[in-house]
Parts: structure tokens; sequence; C-alpha cells
């Protein structure tokens, strides 16, 4: 079990879920703009939120979101010791940087003393895209081994000063790249780990990458907290961290639709009715799973696990619950029945 740290009143580690993190793309010194995000994010399942300070500019910024913002906030700090100080002064509730490259051993100290009195705990984030000249003239190229390597290295300064009220990141735009880097952390640290594959690109596989990569791990039981890197709205990196969660069986907070592939046997409009079901569940917010169906004859058997589904036929079909048949309904009323089902009896159980 790993080590728990604090982000505000977030833990990470230990026996904690596994929280969902996400970055802001607005800049840090448009205020409302920030905390305008910020509450979009926190109304999708949103529960640490990061910002970039690249300047004193958006440090000052930084202080003003600080003192409003609904979600605890984590300070992306490049290079620069005073930007961590003044964030950590600021209001932060985790400083994210890597010890190695913002100057020498009195300038980690400088940070460190101030996380210390405030109670912040420090994130090492190493990025493929980024590692030390000398690791990648040893490796080759960004290897797991370098990763990790570079990151234990970080993890270092900030143990020579006395601070371990850290978090861990080693990530990499290739999805193996990055299991095996956290797989070996996983080995050598007990410090809680924040999983993401970086730059995964547009939502189509940047989806696929990282409910490979992260869910992967999540299911070898690697991993505190973690965010989706998708190059659009960071409330769809939300969604996705939940979705991910859901499928490696970590959330049970909302409805899991299953739905089975079609065949020459459907006959209905199994992907209408199936995109039908899933927009109106979205209202649903319980821990059930709901079944469509394209065969009246197998489908309550096959999802005879799930607590309510639909099973269509010819111009018809049935809605059943655990594998029992409760009723048969003309094919344009299923979703509607299915619905009436879910409100009148599994939300009132």
């Amino acid at each position: 079990m790993k080590r728990k740290i604090l982000v505000g009143s977030v833990p990470l580690g230990g026996d904690a879920p596994v929280s969902i993190q996400s970055m802001l793309n607005t800049k840090t010194t448009d205020v409302p703009g920030s905390l305008a995000q910020i509450e979009a994010l926190r109304a999708a399942g949103c529960q640490i939120v990061r910002l970039a300070v690249p300047d004193m500019e958006a440090a000052a910024g930084f202080r003003e979101i600080a003192a409003a913002s609904p979600l605890p906030l984590v300070a992306d700090i490049h290079f620069d010791y005073r930007l961590a100080i003044a964030a950590a002064e600021g209001g932060a509730a985790k400083i994210r940087i890597n010890p190695g490259n913002i100057g020498g051993p009195e300038k980690v100290r400088a940070v460190v003393d101030v996380c210390k009195e405030k109670g912040i705990p420090i994130r090492v984030g190493v990025n493929g895209g980024s590692l030390e000249k000398e690791l990648l003239e040893k490796y080759g190229h960004p290897t797991a081994e370098a990763l990790v390597e570079s990151a234990l290295g970080h993890v270092r300064l900030l143990e020579d000063q006395g601070f371990y009220d850290i978090c861990v990141s080693m990530k990499s735009s290739s999805v193996p790249v990055t299991v095996a880097a956290y797989r070996l952390m996983d080995q050598k640290t007990d410090y809680p780990l924040h999983l993401g594959v970086t730059e995964t690109g547009t939502p189509r596989m940047g989806l696929i990458k990282s409910a490979m990569g992260i869910g992967g791990l999540l299911c070898l039981g690697i991993g505190n907290t973690l965010r989706v890197s998708l190059t659009d709205d960071p409330v769809e990196e939300i969604r996705a961290a939940r979705d991910i969660l859901r499928a490696a069986g970590l959330r049970k907070d909302e409805p899991e639709l299953i739905s089975c592939p079609t065949c020459g046997r459907t006959s209905i409009d199994l992907i209408g009715l199936a995109r039908e079901v899933e927009e109106r569940l979205k209202t649903v917010h319980a821990p059930i799973t709901v079944a469509v169906m394209g065969c009246v004859v197998n489908g309550p058997g096959e999802a005879r696990e799930a607590d309510v589904g639909i099973a269509g036929g010819k111009g018809s079909g049935v809605l059943f619950a655990k594998g029992r048949k409760l009723k048969t309904l003309p094919e344009d009323a299923l979703a509607d029945g299915l619905m009436e089902y879910i409100e009148e009896v599994l939300l009132k159980e």
C-alpha cells in the first residue's frame, strides 16, 4: 500500500479511492474564465485541478483563483523556484515541479521549506519528452528505465531535504513505455502514483490510448490518481476518466450500459435503441447495470446479471430483470418501458 498524502481535502494513496484530475486550458491571468472552467470540471466529477504558472503575473492570478476555487489547485511550475514559492504562499494545495531543473540545493530547500510549513505535497512530474540529456545518452531514447531513473533522481533531491510528501508521475506518449515505467516504479517506491499517458491526441485515439494505459495499470492495482490528457475540452477528460474507472471496476456510482453487437439475427434498430438508452441514462445516478440486447431468444439469458434490460424482436421486444422476462412491449415503447422500470422500481429500492 502506498503512503497517503493530502491534496487539500483529497487523499492520495493509502486506502483512498483513485481520484480524478484535469488541467485548465484558460490563462491563469484570466481569473473569471478560470473559475468558470473549474466549476464546470467540478460539476463533471473532477476532484483536483492543475493550473500553469509560467510567470509572476500568473502567480498573482493563481492566488485570486485559489481564494475562490471549490477544488484544490495544483501549481504547474517549470524552472523558476520563485514561482513555486509564490504559488505555495498563494493557496496551492500541491506543487508540480522537477526539483532538478529549478536550480541548486538551496533553491530546492527554499521550495521545500514553504511546502513543509504549509503542509503542501509536491508532485515529481517526469515526461518522456523532456528527459535529462545524460539519460537520453545512456538509454538512447525515453525508455521506461530512463523515466524511472529520472523520477527517482528528482525524488532523492526532495528526500535529501527531509521532504517525503511526494507524488510521482512518469508519462510518455507511448502506452507500452508508460505502463512499463509505472510497473517498475510501483516496485521501487511507496509514494502514491499519478497516472497518465501524455500527448494522446484528439478524442478517438486519445481515449483508446488512455483506456489502455491508465485502465491497464488500474486493473493491476497500480495508481492513486489520474489525468486523462486529451486535445479537447477538459470536461471531456473528466468524463473519460470516470468511464475508465467504471470499466476498471473502481467506480460504481453511475449506470453501466451493456449492449450486444449487431448480427444477422437482429430485427430492430439496435444501434439507435442503444444510443437512445445511453443518452437517457445520463440523468440517472445510481450503480445499476442496464442491458440493451438485439435477440429475444438469447438476450435475457446473456444479460441475466443486468438489473434490467430490453431485448428486441421483430416489431416488439421484452423487458426483463435479472434474466427474468417481465413483459412484452412494442418496439417503439422499449426505451420508455425500460426507463419507467428504472425510475419506478430500481431508483426507489
